[in-house]
């Protein structure tokens, strides 16, 4: 079965406040991880910049390097946001998953280039966004958002006993906040 995707100007227009949210939360840090896939199909974890400009969620990297290299062969990646310093988590943990989609037209990376002036030459993949999720605490309860393309913002709510989670779909409105409180 295909994934469905979308790009993350189609995730601002379905879901403006939790973009928003995910931008600030990946704009804390400079340095995230991927998740990539390699060629005996095991998982490869490495750093990279996430970068979100002109309607897309971008992931820069250098030549030839490994994670490069396992998107061209697999698109398929999940994009960890740095969860900081410490435990806290004050602001939630966010994931973004999806497809790669190497960009190699060369108008468009030199327009990139132009914007983002990238150390060296590099590889610049477009992520079509297959799922966000945002993960924080409320109280004594884990609060997972969940958005897929196509579907409403799901919220799952989870204690810490053996009762079932509760969830549902939840439009956030104009004063709500998706940081995790404790």
């Amino acid at each position: 079965m295909e994934m469905q995707t979308s790009s993350w100007a189609e995730f601002e227009a379905a879901e403006a406040e939790f973009a928003e949210a995910v931008r600030k939360r990946f704009a804390q840090y400079k340095h995230h991880v991927l998740a990539t896939l390699r060629a005996d199909g095991s998982p490869r974890v490495t750093g990279l910049e996430v970068d979100i400009r002109s309607g897309e969620l971008w992931l820069g990297m250098m030549p030839n390097s490994r994670k490069a290299l396992d998107l061209r062969r697999d698109p398929r990646f999940a994009v960890h946001a740095n969860p900081g310093p410490d435990a806290g988590m004050t602001s939630g943990d966010v994931r973004v998953s999806g497809r790669a989609v190497e960009v190699t037209d060369a108008e468009a990376l030199a327009r990139y280039a132009d914007n983002v002036h990238p150390p060296q030459s590099f590889h610049l993949f477009r992520a079509e966004l297959a799922e966000i999720v945002h993960t924080g605490v409320d109280n004594d309860e884990l609060v997972m958002r969940v958005w897929r393309p196509g579907a409403s913002l799901r919220t799952i709510r989870r204690g810490n006993g053996a009762e079932p989670p509760l969830e549902g779909t939840q439009r956030l409105g104009p004063n709500a906040s998706v940081t995790a409180t404790r």
